[in-house]
């Protein structure tokens, strides 16, 4: 008998609870909408699971409980009162790991379903940190998931993310838990839920047989049209809660026979639900009066969604060197920030630019040292095996003129290379503000020094002292 199961996908939320201004691109035109809040996409499951009689399975894919001022400051327990609220089936994590391994278990205790991980290791004894899968019986069906994090946390995170435990990509044991859950447990349905990336789950599927569907996350990609591979079906959602994953299975015999995607917009056309707003309003109103205050104007969108630059980052590279009373400054090449469209930029903004708010930190680095750790971030970025893909995208930086050919082989992509108009000198040091050991490894550099500044008050004083009217492109973000 041919059965139906809707599976509904939230990935990389990044602790958004409320609707935030987000780009939807049309051909070359940019168009800000309102999109995302947790009481719309409330709202959305409420109706996707009235019309389909409860047959729906949610799945959350993590990056979840970090990311704004709200989810940072309370690390991450504000929010667990409506991600339950959700009616979540299960998650798997990465940013979650930035409250330590215990302090993310202790979330994690608070939470009405698991955390999923096959990759996850307790050092000391060796063992799982985390249940690998989880079983349930839906609309008739068994659903196996099983949960692969996010394999970076303890290769390019900073080391209080991964004390105690280790990080595997998860290829090597995927076929033994499906074999598992297939043979043990008798599933109907194999669902790997996973925080790899679209690059590497594809990978994943081409080489690892068994999985029906594979929802994705920590990419960010907007996917309206699954790809298939290796008959397994994979889908990812955005970011910031503002689309939401739907893909609907007709499943016989243990086999999907047929299947509907749509990736779903969270608008206004969606209502809200009283009873999550209450929970958002909760968690959300006390910081209203801090969080809302105006702090400066912009003239452009300021964004992220771009590879190898962007004008939300010249604003956090401007005020960190400013802050450090120098011309070079670095930082990751992060994908997570709500955009910032023409007009007011107020407290809130700046956190969601950067909410782990790490204090101005400088470093001498030589131009040797610069031209190699920029040869890794790319490799990083740009490597020929998705495995080997680590992280965001290219690094930011200030005061230097990289030109680089991502289709080179490793080692060999920067094509040339310009610190303050000048072509780098290997001998030569040179000093660099940044944030984060993300933005400069610890393994680079001497006479690292943290300042007595933390980055969002560099970004709130640089738009103080910034002078209004100045038209050149560093500068159409301007103060009060």
């Amino acid at each position: 008998m041919a059965r139906t199961i809707t599976i509904l996908q939230i990935n990389d939320l990044h602790g958004y609870i409320e609707p935030h201004p987000e780009v939807v691109r049309h051909g070359a035109d940019v168009e800000f909408r309102s999109l995302g809040g947790l009481s719309r996409i409330a709202a959305l499951y409420r109706q996707i699971r009235n019309e389909t009689d409860g047959a729906v399975h949610a799945l959350d894919n993590g990056d979840t409980f970090h990311g704004t001022y709200i989810a940072v400051k309370s690390k991450g327990h504000a929010l667990t009162p409506m991600m339950n609220a959700l009616g979540l089936d299960a998650m798997t994590a990465h940013w979650e790991f930035a409250y330590g391994p215990e302090g993310f278990k202790a979330l994690a205790a608070k939470l009405n379903y698991p955390v999923l991980a096959i990759n996850v290791f307790d050092k000391a004894i060796g063992e799982l940190a985390f249940p690998p899968y989880l079983v349930v019986d839906r609309a008739g069906l068994k659903i196996g998931v099983i949960g692969l994090a996010c394999p970076i946390v303890d290769k390019t995170m900073p080391p209080a993310f991964s004390e105690g435990i280790r990080f595997t990509l998860g290829r090597d044991e995927l076929p033994s838990w499906i074999e598992r859950v297939r043979q043990a447990e008798k599933v109907d349905l194999v669902v790997v839920l996973s925080h790899l990336g679209f690059p590497q789950d594809v990978k994943l599927a081409r080489e690892v047989s068994g999985i029906d569907v594979l929802v994705s996350g920590h990419t960010h990609n907007r996917i309206h049209e699954p790809a298939v591979e290796n008959g397994a079906i994979i889908f990812q959602s955005g970011c910031h809660g503002s689309f939401i994953g739907r893909l609907d299975l007709t499943v016989q015999d243990g086999k999907v026979r047929a299947f509907r995607h749509k990736l779903i917009p969270v608008d206004e056309e969606l209502g809200q639900d009283e009873e999550m707003q209450a929970l958002v309003e909760a968690a959300a109103g006390p910081h209203r009066s801090l969080l809302g205050e105006v702090v400066g104007h912009t003239r452009v969108p300021l964004h992220r969604y771009a590879m190898l630059h962007t004008a939300m980052d010249d604003l956090l590279l401007d005020a960190i060197a400013a802050a450090a009373n120098v011309e070079i400054a670095f930082s990751n090449g992060s994908r997570y920030g709500a955009p910032i469209p023409p007009g007011p930029i107020t407290v809130n903004d700046l956190w969601n630019i950067i909410p782990t708010n790490p204090p101005v930190s400088t470093v001498d680095l030589s131009g040797a040292e610069i031209t190699a750790l920029f040869e890794e971030n790319l490799e990083r970025t740009f490597a020929a095996n998705p495995y080997e893909q680590m992280g965001g995208y290219v690094k930011r930086c200030r005061g230097l003129n990289l030109y680089l050919k991502a289709e080179n082989p490793r080692g060999h992509r920067i094509d040339r290379l310009f610190a303050e108009g000048a072509p780098i000198e290997p001998a030569r040091r040179y000093q660099w503000a940044f944030v984060t050991a993300q933005g400069v490894p610890v393994k680079f550099g001497r006479n690292r020094k943290n300042l007595d500044i933390c980055a969002v008050d560099a970004l709130r004083a640089w738009l103080v002292k910034n002078v209004a009217g100045d038209t050149s492109p560093r500068r159409s973000v301007t103060a009060v």
